[in-house]
């Protein structure tokens, strides 16, 4: 072994025997306040200042009739949903615009999440709740349909929600989405819908 190699083991060997104190506090919580409101009031101010578009719905039949008229709006015809469950239910209660069988042909895409992180505004989504990877990402117009009991505040807590669910299974990809996609590599000029949706809706269903 070259001398050079063996001061740098004998370095680290060193370095893990007697470890260096940390010259910060390794308890971050201090660094964000706590919710000074309800989660709900403030997912939807932070979801909207980030472009995203907000409904509160006070029932499931009140989400149908929503849904029903931004697709009657919009003239939506072809909205894709990949997950078998929430697709029967919202066939059943009245929405039945599900016609799209392919991403490249929809208007837009609906799915579940995991959770709402109301400090940030942001939809936490898995590759095992949502069904893949690429239905809240391909489609021009990502529809996201969650409940008050998945509001949480901070993104740790997601993630904790996340290791209880899944335990020693954690999907391969967890995801935030924090409005709809934006870049402004261009000349500094802000573009959205480059790299993603060029709109994220979010109707929040009280339970």
């Amino acid at each position: 072994m070259s001398s050079s190699r063996e001061k740098i083991l004998s370095t680290i060997r060193q370095a893990l025997t007697n470890k260096v104190p940390v010259p910060f506090e390794t308890n971050a919580d201090s660094v964000f306040q706590p919710a000074s409101e309800e989660l709900e009031l403030e997912f939807a101010e932070n979801f909207t200042k980030l472009q995203g578009k907000f409904c509160y719905c006070n029932s499931n039949q009140e989400l149908i009739e929503n849904l029903n008229e931004l697709a009657t709006i919009r003239k939506w015809t072809n909205i894709y949903c990949v997950e078998n469950s929430l697709k029967q239910t919202l066939q059943t209660q009245g929405f039945t615009n599900f016609t799209a069988t392919d991403l490249k042909e929809c208007n837009a895409s609906i799915t579940t999440c995991e959770s709402l992180i109301a400090r940030t505004g942001s939809i936490l989504l898995s590759s095992a709740s949502q069904s893949g990877r690429t239905v809240s990402v391909y489609a021009p117009v990502h529809i996201c349909i969650a409940y008050t009991s998945q509001l949480i505040y901070d993104i740790k807590d997601g993630l904790s929600l996340l290791k209880n669910k899944y335990q020693n299974n954690i999907p391969s990809l967890i995801t935030l989405a924090t409005g709809p996609s934006r870049t402004a590599d261009i000349e500094k000029t802000l573009v959205v819908g480059v790299h993603g949706p060029k709109e994220v809706f979010c109707f929040l269903v009280n339970d």
